[in-house]
């Protein structure tokens, strides 16, 4: 570790080209500085789009002065389509890597199938920074491969193994079995970016994968809660009135850039999720975006809620619930359905219908907040690393 530069000293923020190559290992010594406070702070960019890096570079701008603490900046996925900045502390970063390696069971080598310029991939970076480890990367420059997973973990040394996968890879993951059988050798799969299906948990914990359900966001230093529980530090409360998920602790951002005194950090040390949750004893269960509720007939219904029932209906591989405009409901409730592949064999039974979707919702969740109509579409729109885009889905489906 180097000495930290004097406190008077100006720190600015610097675009740092982030490959989703073998060469991103090439950025742990800059990590490192970054967190000793050594250098500018920096903007993880991704090296193979220049236009994802032009819209985070025109957002947040390198040359801008920040706290001497910061030794990152990490955007948002943005729901707006605006990208905001997290003022990420070196400290921060480090309790988030150590919290994580206590949890899982001590230090050990991570295979990165993620795009290191989000935060997810970055803390991976980071935590082998902490733990003194090498990780081994998988390229994803064209996207994830199940074949590439099984090369890179066979690349990687003895002692404990650690990865981290979005939904849509643990997905593809599953359907080969090179790649179950690679991910069986992990002491810890970590799946976030998006909420994790019951039935494909089920899948993977029959499959023999040792499966840590995370979350958390850019604000928090990437996930901070395991299967609900929260790491070590971590300090969650609910907000009474509106179940908001209000998250504290040493992983806390220090705010947005350009942005002091923004609602979301306005108690010191805490983050105002736009997420809604409740406890069971002492877990955490997320139900939902709070910003993503719709009011329909004056019932407002919380997609992932649906979601959740509509996913166990047999050939439902994937949906996501949307609100259409509607002059009599003011929104009505649409799922975007994608099938089982088995769903489209000829001959094959048991594709899911529109009937059989509005019937398993209103067996559980009532008849009002069953969906009126059904798309079916080859694939969903994504952001970031994995989560639904809703707004792109909305605009495709209403011609937008």
């Amino acid at each position: 570790m180097t000495e930290p530069r004097p406190a008077s000293a100006d720190r600015r923020l610097a675009a740092l080209t982030v490959p989703p190559t073998a060469r991103a290992a090439a950025l742990l010594p800059r990590i490192a500085r970054a967190l000793d406070g050594d250098g500018d702070a920096f903007l993880p960019v991704p090296a193979d789009d220049p236009r994802e890096a032009g819209r985070l570079t025109d957002a947040l701008p390198p040359g801008s002065v920040v706290d001497e603490a910061v030794a990152m900046i990490v955007a948002t996925s943005g729901t707006t389509g605006t990208p905001k900045g997290a003022l990420l502390t070196g400290s921060a970063l480090v309790a988030g890597a150590r919290a994580t390696q206590d949890r899982l069971g001590g230090p050990g080598t991570w295979l990165l199938p993620l795009p290191p310029h989000h935060i997810a991939g970055m803390q991976i970076l980071v935590r082998s920074v902490v733990a003194g480890t090498e990780p081994v990367i998988v390229d994803v420059t064209r996207g994830f491969a199940p074949e590439d997973l099984v090369a890179a973990t066979r690349r990687m040394p003895a002692g404990r193994r650690y990865t981290s996968l979005v939904p849509t890879q643990l997905v593809k993951a599953l359907d080969d079995p090179g790649a179950v059988d690679a991910l069986r050798t992990f002491d810890a799969i970590l799946v976030g970016g998006a909420a994790t299906p019951g039935a494909l948990r089920e899948r993977a914990a029959a499959a023999g994968l040792a499966l840590v359900r995370t979350y958390g966001m850019s604000e928090t230093c990437g996930g901070c809660v395991y299967d609900g529980v929260p790491l070590d530090g971590v300090r969650v409360r609910i907000e009474p009135g509106t179940s908001r998920i209000v998250l504290g602790g040493p992983v806390v951002a220090a705010g947005y850039l350009g942005a002091p005194g923004h609602p979301a950090f306005s108690e010191p040390g805490w983050f105002r999720t736009d997420d809604a949750g409740e406890f069971d004893g002492d877990v955490l269960t997320v139900t939902g975006r709070l910003d993503e509720a719709i009011t329909t007939g004056g019932l407002t219904v919380v997609p992932q809620v649906v979601e959740a029932v509509l996913e166990r209906v047999p050939g439902v591989r994937a949906c996501a619930v949307v609100g259409l405009p509607d002059d009599r409901l003011g929104r009505r409730v649409a799922v975007a359905v994608v099938r089982d592949a088995a769903a489209d064999a000829p001959g094959a039974t048991g594709a899911p219908t529109l009937e059989s979707l509005r019937s398993a919702v209103a067996q559980e969740l009532g008849p009002r907040a069953a969906p009126r109509e059904m798309f079916v579409v080859d694939a969903l729109p994504l952001r970031g690393i994995g989560k639904v885009d809703r707004r792109a889905l909305l605009a495709r489906l209403t011609g937008g």
